[in-house]
C-alpha cells in the first residue's frame, strides 16, 4: 500500500498522522497471533472439538460422512417423432420442428427482421 503524500496538504497530511498513531496502538494493544491461536486450540480441545471441524479447514472425520452410493442411471427413452413446425421457403426440404437451437438458415432470416410465424408451416 503506498499512499502519493506530494499533493497532500499540511491538514491532511496532520489527518494522516494521527489516523495511523491511532491504527499503531490499536495494534500494539492486540496479542500477538500466535498466542490467540494456541488459547483457541486449547479450548477447542478442551471441549472436544478441533479448529479445522468449528471453522471448515478440513474435511469431517471418516464416520461423519454419508455413505456415497451411486444410484444405477436408467437409460433415457427415446423422444418420440415430431413433425416439423417450420420450413425454409429458400430450400423447401430444410425444417425445424421447433425444439433445440435455431438452424441456420432460420436464425440468420430472423436477424433480418423477418418473424418466425412467417415461416410457419400450414
Amino acid at each position: 500500500m503506498s499512499i502519493d503524500i506530494t499533493s497532500l496538504s499540511a491538514k491532511e497530511l496532520d489527518v494522516l498522522i494521527n489516523q495511523a498513531k491511532k491504527r499503531k496502538t490499536t495494534l500494539n494493544k492486540r496479542k500477538p497471533i500466535a498466542t490467540v491461536r494456541s488459547k483457541l486450540t486449547q479450548l477447542a480441545k478442551a471441549e472436544g472439538y478441533s479448529i479445522a471441524e468449528l471453522f471448515g479447514g478440513g474435511a469431517p472425520p471418516r464416520s461423519a460422512r454419508p455413505a456415497a452410493k451411486a444410484a444405477p442411471k436408467k437409460p433415457r427413452k427415446p423422444m418420440g417423432k415430431v413433425a416439423p413446425k417450420y420450413r425454409n421457403p429458400a430450400s423447401p426440404t430444410e425444417t425445424w420442428t421447433g425444439r433445440g437451437k435455431q438452424p441456420r438458415w432460420l436464425a440468420a432470416l430472423t436477424a433480418t427482421g423477418r418473424h418466425l410465424d412467417e415461416f410457419l408451416i400450414r
